[in-house]
């Protein structure tokens, strides 16, 4: 197998890697699994820098990783592209948009306050619908073929279903292993799925390492040196390190990190975090506002950093630690069996996601139904860009939302 295979879409540079993920940085509305929606179709479809398969084991390793699944995709797949730098450039592009808006809310900022702003961040939820909707669509045609392989995408469905929160996903993916280990031997693994990342053993061990010391000592050199940069910090990177699934269930941890200490109130916590779900990009971006508004210092733009910083960095460690290990570990035939349950799961995983918090927060009338229907179709056979999509329906969306607003 040649390194082009290997590699799917070949090298990239770090500039169109960045440029890539900036114009998702800007666009990618709905939280963590519209954002893979959104990977699924500039990366793989779009762009093939990556095929189907290998894109499905790529969520499927991110989604039993502790941290944000959605930015450690994309810096994977920035990495895969253009190294080091690619990945940074391409988690740096993806995040800080939000960030930056969240700053801006921090100090005053409320731009999605009234009716106008309601009724658009609606809009930015239907199209959240469409999106996921679209990347169930097109992984479960590629990835449940058979009989076998939707049976276990349903029982993954079911699983997320009666177990909520980051356990039933994990829960779900390990129902998908060990179904794909009895049922999935006989299918062979598709060649182009393999993604080779150029990331030494020594490299993730050390990030390993590094995960674990952090984990461990930042509280105790905290309070050693009596540093509050160093305890904030410490809450926020604890609050990455612990959290599975990410996105909104990292909302109990903050709350728990910042809340209960006193260093801001459920007021200003809760206004912040409804803020963040209307933002593009990934919701840990909460972070930088959390951290410019907590008392005592550090405070502003410092606390901001170091907040951000602090929440990302477990997850991309701990991720950089994996990826090394990653393709051995599949090229076992149990683990190839495994895979194959483990991809039929996220589908299913997805697909749980369409209905509940995606669908059941946003449809809310045959009118969003309408919406919703019309923007899978431009997605899925007119092929139209997302940005047109998002634009087309947040207009659409205004006029009724502003209607039973009024109305209210």
């Amino acid at each position: 197998m040649s390194e082009q295979r290997i590699l799917a879409g070949g090298r990239g540079n770090v500039g169109e890697v960045f440029v890539a993920f900036l114009k998702l940085g800007l666009t990618s509305f709905g939280g963590p699994i519209a954002h893979l929606g959104y990977f699924r179709e500039s990366f793989v479809v779009r762009r093939r820098w990556i095929d189907e398969a290998g894109y499905a084991d790529l969520v499927a390793l991110c989604q039993f990783l502790p941290g944000p699944a959605s930015s450690q995709v994309g810096f994977a797949l920035g990495l895969m592209r253009a190294g080091p730098l690619g990945a940074l450039a391409a988690w740096a592009a993806f995040t800080l948009p939000s960030a930056f808006l969240m700053l801006l809310f921090a100090y005053g900022a409320s731009s999605f306050e009234g009716p106008i702003g309601s009724a658009a961040i609606h809009g930015f939820k239907l199209v959240a619908v469409a999106i996921v909707a679209q990347a169930v669509w097109g992984m479960g045609r590629t990835l449940t073929p058979d009989r076998s392989r939707a049976g276990l995408a349903l029982a993954a469905l079911a699983v997320v279903t009666l177990l909520n929160g980051a356990w039933g996903q994990v829960a779900a993916i390990g129902v998908g292993a060990m179904g794909g280990l009895l049922l999935c031997r006989a299918v062979a693994l598709a060649p182009g799925g393999r993604v080779r990342f150029a990331v030494p053993r020594k490299v993730g061990v050390t990030c390993l390492a590094v995960f674990m010391l952090l984990l461990v000592g930042l509280p105790l050199l905290a309070e050693a040196l009596g540093s509050q940069e160093l305890t904030l910090f410490d809450a926020f990177y604890r609050s990455g390190a612990l959290v599975f699934g990410g996105g909104h269930v990292v909302l109990p941890l903050l709350q728990a990190a910042v809340v209960e200490p006193g260093w801001t109130d459920d007021t200003t916590f809760l206004a912040g975090y409804g803020v963040a779900q209307a933002l593009p990009g990934p919701l840990f971006t909460f972070a930088a506002y959390l951290g410019a508004l907590v008392a005592p210092i550090p405070r502003g733009m410092i606390g901001a950093g170091v907040a951000l910083v602090g929440i990302f960095l477990p997850g991309l460690l701990i991720l950089v630690g994996a990826l090394p290990f990653w393709e051995t570990l599949r090229a076992r035939p149990a683990a190839q069996a495994a895979l194959h349950g483990v991809n039929a799961a996220v589908v299913g995983i997805l697909g749980a996601a369409l209905y509940n918090p995606v669908w059941v927060s946003a449809v809310v009338s045959p009118y969003d139904f309408a919406i919703v229907a019309a923007s899978f179709i431009l997605l899925t056979v007119w092929r139209a860009p997302p940005i047109v999509v998002i634009i087309l329906v947040v207009l659409l969306a205004i006029p009724q939302s502003l209607q039973l607003t009024l109305a209210v």
